[in-house]
């Protein structure tokens, strides 16, 4: 059965004032995919997510969301941005930032309800966080909490689902928590997922784009030394083996971006 696509994109460009960001990226994401983007800092990974949720507007080309504008279609998506900032003294435990994807779907100052605390709970157990709904979110490791950023995300039940650099900061045992849940969120979702780790890329993705303000889109997992060189502009060694590793050769220079990073 042929799927259908979740995201179109046509011709984007995106303009910061004089500064292009994204020149000319077309892409269509299928429903199911887990859409992987690589590619070095400053390349547009970032903005391209907050384009397709109608945060940043283009400069040329379109944006579909299963057909709809990003402002109609993000209510199909749930989002996790790379940095979560929060009041550390707040006093905000794990189930009140998974409730809040409620807040999505919800009236205006209306109070969450039993169905809400339910599915902010399922949300966390998805995510193995279930034992620490009562805890301070600010006691949790950096894995921990990207884990409730994910079910706060999912609590909104989202048909896509976009991920900005969810294992940043987070050691290797704990990143392949992280994927192993990503790749479980496929049956029931679209994922975009943004990375630095391009082991991930060959893993477990369905398809692969390098983003350096173009895009080069794969429909199959295998980068090649070429692709790499093409987006990060600098030589890149690239070694995995069973669960996603990374080993880059040194370099003095910097091009455009972050090659080993």
């Amino acid at each position: 059965m042929t799927r259908k696509p979740a995201i179109e994109i046509k011709n984007l460009w995106v303009s910061y004032d004089t500064t292009v960001a994204l020149k000319d990226i077309n892409l269509t994401v299928r429903q199911g995919d887990i859409f992987g983007i690589i590619g070095p800092n400053g390349g547009g990974k970032s903005t391209l997510l907050k384009a397709i949720l109608g945060l940043i507007p283009p400069t040329k080309g379109t944006i579909r969301i299963f057909g709809e504008s990003p402002e109609h279609g993000r209510r199909h998506i749930g989002y996790v941005p790379q940095f979560a900032l929060f009041d550390r003294e707040f006093p905000i435990s794990v189930l009140d930032v998974a409730l809040m994807g409620c807040l999505v779907r919800k009236p205006r100052l209306s109070w969450y309800t039993k169905d809400d605390r339910k599915t902010a709970l399922n949300a966390l157990g998805d995510v193995g966080m279930v034992q620490y709904a009562d805890r301070h979110i600010s006691s949790l490791s950096g894995g921990q909490k990207q884990r409730v950023f994910i079910a706060r995300a999912l609590v909104s039940q989202p048909e896509i689902l976009l991920l900005d650099e969810p294992t940043a900061s987070v050691d290797q045992s704990i990143k392949e928590s992280m994927y192993d849940l990503i790749s479980r969120l496929q049956n029931r979702m679209t994922v975009v997922l943004v990375t630095h780790d391009i082991g991930v890329v060959s893993s477990f993705v369905t398809q692969v784009g390098c983003l350096n303000q173009t895009l080069i889109t794969h429909y199959d997992t295998t980068l090649t030394a070429r692709m790499l060189e093409d987006t990060y502009h600098c030589p890149v060694d690239l070694v995995a083996h069973g669960v996603p590793h990374r080993v880059y050769e040194p370099h003095e220079e910097t091009h455009g971006g972050q090659g080993g990073d």
